[in-house]
């Protein structure tokens, strides 16, 4: 394709699609594996993969073939119905977790939605209408109403007020914080286990296995958001074995539906209290969503993922930590896993990502000071280098 083409479609964009963010002036044709490429050929090492989605790499084999067999047999009968792969799902999911019952739907926020309202229901029926949430500054957990004002995002303080009632910030890391805004209205507490896109902070595993105790002692339920840190992200199939604890919800999206849109609320048998009604989605358990996160958590399962995750993860981190000798401007890594970060002072991190994107290397900057990486789980060290390579080229220039 021509870059008049490629003008052509940008200015399609600019006039039909409506504003939410900034783009570049690119227009993606194809991806495989950890690459895309764009109208013009140009080819991109993707190292954020959808943010966290594309846990296979792009359009996997595997659920391409998942996609083609369910859409010839069958591909929404309507939520009000059974269907095979979401059962098939469901049973897998509970088989492999600490959890007894599964919820499907969409995305991480509506699945987050979905718990919010999960332990709200539970503090009604068995708490006397408590319905406060702990949540954690710094913390992202969507997009809907409940969930920015779950999140504790300063910015988003005042944006579409009024915000949703019953949210209560603490700080992260901060045990203390926990125990003094613990009340007879908290009904549960809602934490990640690494903060993705609050720059890859990690959780401390004496405050999760504490929260997991006050939680006990309180009958406050402990729901753990695993939209970016589920489906092997962190080297387990789930972040809390990292923990040593078990939550009494869990939310996955991402990386669960490999691309496709799925999401789910995944619970312990005494949580679950919904009934008829309560709880719902058009287009929640089907079975084309629910074919394909089935043919992922299988390939993660079979292929043996996992061992891929900790020996790149730990060769990724190692030669990141090896920038913060090369570069003053690089002060540190974070993360564990598929999910990591560079720490920067002195530096606009905002700028080090544009740059790599003229260098045809896709990362991200969720803060002025963080470069994100979250590339598909079986990435190759070579892929790793050719990242390493391109960054290395970048920090030369702003070093």
């Amino acid at each position: 394709m021509s870059c008049t083409n490629t003008n052509e479609m940008i200015k399609k964009a600019n006039a039909s699609i409506m504003y939410t963010t900034n783009r570049p002036d690119i227009v993606f044709e194809k991806g495989k594996g950890s690459y895309l490429w764009d109208l013009n050929g140009d080819k991109y090492l993707d190292m954020i993969q959808g943010w966290a989605v594309c846990c296979l790499g792009h359009c996997a084999p595997v659920m391409q073939k998942a996609l083609r067999e369910q859409s010839e047999l069958l591909i929404n009968p309507s939520p009000s119905y059974y269907n095979v792969p979401a059962i098939e799902l469901a049973e897998l999911l509970t088989s492999i977790s600490c959890m007894d019952k599964v919820f499907f739907i969409n995305s991480g926020a509506e699945a987050n939605e979905g718990a919010i309202k999960l332990a709200r229901k539970y503090g009604s029926k068995y708490k006397n209408g408590a319905y406060e949430i702990i949540t954690a500054k710094n913390s992202f957990h969507g997009r809907t109403l409940a969930t920015m004002s779950a999140s504790g995002k300063e910015k988003w303080k005042d944006i579409y007020a009024p915000k949703v009632d019953g949210f209560i910030w603490a700080e992260y890391n901060n045990i203390d914080d926990i125990r003094k805004n613990i009340s007879d209205k908290t009904c549960a507490i809602m934490l990640e286990l690494v903060q993705g896109e609050g720059g890859v902070i990690e959780s401390e595993k004496d405050y999760v296995k504490e929260i997991r105790r006050i939680c006990d002692e309180n009958d406050i339920l402990l729901i753990i958001d695993e939209v970016q840190t589920g489906i092997g992200r962190l080297g387990t199939m789930f972040g809390y074995e990292l923990y040593d604890i078990e939550p009494d919800i869990m939310t996955l999206a991402k990386g669960i539906g490999g691309g496709v849109p799925l999401s789910a609320v995944l619970a312990k048998d005494r949580v679950c209290c919904f009934e008829a009604g309560d709880q719902g989605g058009t287009y929640s358990m089907t079975p084309i969503a629910t074919a394909v996160g089935l043919s992922v958590v299988k390939e993660i399962i079979d292929k043996d993922i996992l061992s891929n995750v900790n020996e790149v993860g730990s060769y990724f981190r190692a030669e990141l930590d090896k920038l913060v000798d090369s570069y003053k401007i690089v002060c540190g890594t974070r993360g564990k896993g598929l999910l990591l970060a560079l720490a920067f002072e002195g530096a606009d991190c905002s700028a080090i990502q544009a740059e790599c994107l003229k260098n045809k290397l896709i990362i991200n900057s969720p803060n002025k000071n963080t470069l994100r990486f979250m590339p598909a789980l079986n990435i190759t060290k070579e892929e790793v280098d050719e990242c390493i390579a391109i960054l290395r080229s970048v920090l030369d220039k702003f070093n």
